[in-house]
This record gives C-alpha cells, structure tokens and sequence, in this order.
C-alpha cells in the first residue's frame, strides 16, 4: 500500500514536471529571437523557399498543447493507470494514451495553420476585408461563444467529465498498446469537440502569450473536471458573444 501510494505520487511528480518544462520552454522560446513564431500572424510571411519554417509553429503548438491540455486530462490519465497498475507495462500504456491524446490536439493545429493561410489569402483579395482584418478576430470571438451553447459542446463535454467511463467503454485488455492509444485518440477527438473555439481564440492571440494561455487553459479544466464545471459553459458563451459583440459597436461606431 505504502509503496503504491509513493509510487502514485512520483508519476503525478513527473507529469506536473512534464507540464511545467512545456511552459517554460514556451517562456523561453518567447524571450528569444525565434519569439516571433509563437504568432501564427508570422505564418503568412512563409513562402514556398522557407516552408520549413511550419515546424516552427507546430513545434510552438505543440509545446502549447502540452502545456494547456495535458493539465485537463490528469483525470483520465490517473485513472488510467490506477486501473492498469498491475501490469508490468504501465508506464509505456500511459505513455501511448498521452500520445494519442496530443496527435489529435496536433493534427488539429496543423489543419488550423493551413486554414489560417488560406483565411489571409482570401482576405487579400477583399479590399474591405483586408482593411478590416478585425471582422476575423471577432468572428472568432463570436463563434466560440456560440458554440459553447450547441448540443455538440455538451455532449462531447459530458464525455470529457466522466473518464471512468469513458476508460469502461473503451478499454478491454486485449491488444492493450494499441488499445492504449486509440483510447487517448478517442479522448482527444471529444477532448478537440469540447474546446476547439476556445483554442481558436488561444491559435490567434499566440503561444507567447502565457497569460491568456493560463486563462483559458483554466477555463477548460474547470469545465472538464470540476463538479460545477458544466455550468460553466453557458455563462462564458454569454462573455465571448459579448465581447465579439461590443468589439463590432466600437469598431463601427
């Protein structure tokens, strides 16, 4: 008993650990000359002769995924291995669940850059649009209010907030590594469903940006795993449409 307890304390020690490096790295990449490309906004300035800068910002949000999202699913990734505990394998099936989780967080973000480029290049075309690039951040801002008040939301949410079953429903012991994976692939794809505005907000205002990184990183968590955190949700779609919507009475007026 004694020695599980140590054991359970030293796995959340180097998870926290984990978590704390990927915000520190995001601070530091942020304090140097590379700083620029935690803003997506210097994506448009990549042509086809230094595409290879794209690493760049999947790298940067990457680091903001695992500094943001990882802290939110602590739940289920405790759970988890409490109930493979016994195996002699553990720490590779908690290692293929977190993996599985953050490639779906990636994926997403590489899919975001690409639209990102094509929303800037669409908007060159537009001389009012690309007068007005505000109308973007705002619509943004409005849809992730929205958003927070579709039956979608709620329900991948409702998934996201019971991760007892949630594993139940998923894991069966058989083919257990790949098993351990798709069960973080799974968690991540309800995980993208719940908060996917509110990460398009974080995609604009940039990875160097840790304040707003910690709110929102905040925000979803409560949601995720406090037993008030539901109610959460409609209140701060009030906040966002608001917010959006005030955004377009000053720019207007």
């Amino acid at each position: 008993m004694w020695q599980s307890a140590r054991n359970d304390r030293l796995f959340l020690g180097l998870l926290v650990a984990l978590i704390a490096l990927a915000w520190l790295s995001l601070w530091v990449w942020g304090q140097s000359p590379y700083g620029r490309y935690l803003d997506h906004q210097a994506l448009t300035e990549v042509t086809s002769e230094d595409v290879r800068l794209v690493v760049f910002f999947v790298g940067g949000w990457t680091l903001m995924i695992s500094a943001m999202m990882l802290p939110t699913t602590l739940p289920l990734i405790a759970l988890f291995r409490t109930i493979i505990s016994d195996r002699s394998n553990k720490l590779t099936l908690v290692g293929l669940l977190a993996t599985g989780y953050l490639s779906v967080w990636i994926g997403f973000g590489v899919l975001v850059h690409i639209a990102d480029l094509g929303v800037h290049e669409g908007a060159e075309q537009v001389r009012w649009l690309n007068s007005n690039d505000w109308v973007i951040g705002t619509g943004t801002l409005i849809l992730a209010g929205a958003y927070q008040f579709t039956p979608l939301k709620y329900h991948c949410l409702d998934k996201c907030r019971s991760p007892f079953s949630f594993i139940a429903g998923r894991w069966r012991g058989g083919n257990e590594l790949v098993q351990s994976f798709r069960l973080g692939v799974d968690h991540g794809i309800f995980c993208v469903g719940c908060c996917w505005t509110l990460m398009l907000l974080m995609f604009g205002v940039g990875a160097g940006n840790l304040g707003w990184m910690l709110v929102l990183g905040s925000v979803m968590a409560i949601e995720k795993n406090m037993p008030w955190g539901r109610k959460l949700s409609a209140p701060l779609g009030v906040v966002l449409i608001g917010s959006g919507l005030a955004t377009v009475i000053l720019q207007l007026y």
